[in-house]
C-alpha cells in the first residue's frame, strides 16, 4: 500500500482501526491515556498555564478530556470539568479514566456551560463528541459550544470540533465549533481537509497513539491526503541518455479568441518536463501563439479536420483541450477527434461545456486515459447539481465517466474511477486568481505527456502548482506560476533521491 502515512480514515475505518488494535492487544484504556495525553501536550506546547475548562461528553471523546484534565491537573493548571450526562452512565475505557479523575465533576447544563465559558475560562478543551456524531448539537452541548464561539474563546477540539462530520468536513447542523487547534489520532480524516471543517480546525495536530500501522492492510482504505508519497515515485527524470520523446510530446489546441489560457498552459507544461509542446491554432491567431515562447510549436489547424490530421503523428503522447478553445460545433469535433484517438487526453474548462448536461456523451467517446478538471461550476455544467459532500461527488463522477476527475478548489479533490481519491491541502487561497486553472492543466498534461498513469498525474500536478504558488502573497497571477515550477521539481528530485 503506498503512501500510508498519508492516508486518511472515514470515521467508520477509524473504528476498525481501534478495534484492530484491541484485537492486536493493545488496551483501549492504554490508546485513551494516549489520546488524553496528546490533548495536554498541544495545550501546554501553546498556551501558559490558565484557566482550562474542560468539557467532556458521555462517550470515548469524553474519557480523553477525563485524561487530558488530570494531566494539566498534575502539572498546576487550574482545571474546571463539565460532563454532559452523568458520570455513573460512563462505560469501558471512558469510565475507567473519569475514575482515576480526583477533581470535581460538574453536570454540563445550558446555564452552567455558558457562565463557566463568560465568566471564569480562559481556555476551553472540546471533548464532547467525536467524528462519529451523526446529528446537529442541542441542548447543553449547543448551548455551551454556541458560547465558546460568541467568545472567541481559545480552544482545543479533541478528534473534531463538536458538531462537525469527520467525513464530509460539514457541519451538522446550524452550529460547530471553531476551535484554535484540533488534535486527532493515528490518521487524519477527510472532513479534516475538506471545506469548511478544515477552517473549523483550526491548526490539526496528528498524534499517534499505539495504534500498530498494520491494521491498515485489514481496513484497506482509499482516500489518501494528497502529498509527494502517493506519487513521486512515478515522476521522471533525465539523465545523459535521455532523448526529448522521451519525455512525450504534448498538443495542445486553441482557440481563436482567448488566446492567453492555451499559451499559459503551453508555458506550464515546457517547465514540467514535457519534451515537446506544440499547439494546433488557427491560422488567424497563429502569430499570437508564437509570441513570447520560442519553444513553442505552433502547428496550423483551420478546422477539425486539420486537427485530426495532426493526431496521426503518434508522437504525440497526449492531448489538452480546452483552455481558450471555444465551445462551438467544431470545437466539439476536436474534442471528440481527441477522445477517439486513445491518447492520453485532458480536458478543462470550454472543452467540458461542449459536453454540458450528457457525460454519458463523453464517457461513450473515450477510448483512452482522461483526465478532467472542472471547477465547481463547470461540474453543474457537466454533471447537473448533485448532492453529497465534495469527496462523495467527485468520485461518483470520476465512476461515471471512467476517468480521473479533478473537482478543483482550495480543498481541490483527485478522483479515480476505481474509487481512490486524494484530497489536496497545499494550495494557497491566491490561487483564485485567472489562469490558475489553465496552468494546472498544462501540468497535469505535461505529466500526461510523460507516461504518468491519470491518478498520479493528476494528484501530483495539483499538488506541484499548489506548492509552487505557495509563499507568494497577495499579487499572484497565473503568470508568475510557471517560472516558479522548476525550484518545486528540483525539491522532489531530491527528496526522490534521498
Amino acid at each position: 500500500m503506498k503512501a500510508p502515512e498519508n492516508l486518511l480514515l472515514t470515521t467508520k475505518e477509524m473504528g476498525r482501526a481501534d478495534r484492530a488494535a484491541v484485537e492486536r492487544g493493545v488496551p483501549g484504556a492504554e490508546l485513551m491515556a494516549a489520546a488524553g495525553l496528546a490533548v495536554a501536550r498541544c495545550v501546554e506546547r501553546r498556551w501558559a498555564p490558565c484557566r482550562t475548562l474542560v468539557l467532556c461528553g458521555p462517550g470515548n471523546n469524553g474519557g480523553d478530556g477525563f485524561v487530558a484534565a488530570r494531566v494539566l491537573a498534575a502539572a498546576g493548571w487550574p482545571v474546571r470539568l463539565l460532563l454532559l450526562g452523568d458520570r455513573d452512565a460512563l462505560r469501558g475505557d471512558a469510565a475507567h479514566h473519569a475514575a482515576l479523575w480526583e477533581g470535581a465533576v460538574e453536570p454540563l447544563s445550558e446555564a452552567a456551560g455558558r457562565a463557566a465559558v463568560e465568566d471564569w475560562a480562559d481556555l476551553a478543551i472540546d471533548a464532547l463528541f467525536g467524528a462519529g456524531l451523526s446529528r446537529a448539537l442541542e441542548g447543553p452541548a449547543a448551548a455551551v459550544v454556541e458560547a465558546l464561539n460568541r467568545k472567541a474563546l481559545p480552544s482545543v477540539a479533541v478528534d473534531v470540533p463538536s458538531g462537525l462530520s469527520g467525513d464530509s468536513g460539514r457541519p451538522l447542523g446550524a452550529l460547530c465549533l471553531r476551535a484554535t487547534a484540533t488534535v486527532t489520532f493515528f490518521r487524519k480524516k477527510p472532513g479534516h481537509l475538506l471545506l469548511p471543517g478544515r477552517q473549523l480546525c483550526g491548526d490539526l495536530e496528528l498524534a499517534q497513539i499505539g495504534v500498530p500501522a498494520a491494521v491498515l492492510e485489514e481496513i484497506a482504505p482509499s482516500v489518501w491526503e494528497n502529498a509527494p508519497p502517493l506519487w513521486r515515485d512515478r515522476l521522471r527524470w533525465r539523465d545523459p541518455a535521455s532523448h526529448k520523446y522521451d519525455f512525450g510530446h504534448l498538443l495542445i489546441a486553441g482557440g481563436r479568441v482567448m488566446t492567453g489560457a492555451a499559451r499559459l498552459a503551453a508555458r506550464a507544461a515546457l517547465r514540467c518536463g514535457a519534451g515537446l509542446v506544440s499547439l494546433a491554432a488557427p491560422e488567424a491567431a497563429r502569430g499570437t501563439y508564437q509570441q513570447r515562447l520560442d519553444s513553442l510549436i505552433v502547428l496550423p489547424a483551420d478546422t477539425p479536420e486539420a486537427y485530426a490530421a495532426l493526431l496521426e503523428d503518434r508522437r504525440k503522447s497526449a492531448l489538452l483541450l480546452g483552455p481558450g478553445l471555444g465551445t462551438d460545433p467544431a470545437a466539439r469535433l476536436q474534442v471528440e477527434a481527441a477522445l477517439a484517438s486513445g491518447r492520453a487526453t485532458l480536458l478543462d474548462a470550454d472543452a467540458l461545456t461542449c459536453f454540458a448536461g450528457a457525460p454519458q456523451d463523453l464517457a461513450a467517446r473515450r477510448k483512452g486515459p482522461l483526465v478532467v478538471t472542472p471547477h465547481e461550476g463547470e461540474f453543474a455544467r457537466l454533471f447537473g447539481e448533485r448532492g453529497g459532500d465534495k469527496l462523495q461527488r467527485a468520485r461518483a463522477a470520476a465512476a461515471e465517466i471512467g476517468g480521473t476527475l479533478v473537482l478543483k478548489g482550495y480543498d481541490s479533490v483527485v478522483a479515480a474511477p476505481d474509487g481512490r481519491a486524494a484530497i489536496n491541502a497545499a494550495a494557497p487561497p491566491e490561487l483564485a486568481t485567472a489562469g490558475a486553472g489553465d496552468v494546472l492543466s498544462g501540468v497535469i498534461a505535461a505529466l500526461l505527456a510523460q507516461g504518468l498513469p491519470p491518478f498520479e498525474a493528476a494528484a501530483a500536478g495539483v499538488w506541484i502548482q499548489g506548492r509552487a504558488a505557495q509563499d507568494f502573497g497577495p499579487g499572484l497571477i497565473a503568470d508568475d506560476i510557471p517560472d516558479r515550477l522548476p525550484a518545486v521539481l528540483s525539491i522532489l528530485q531530491a527528496e526522490g533521491a534521498a
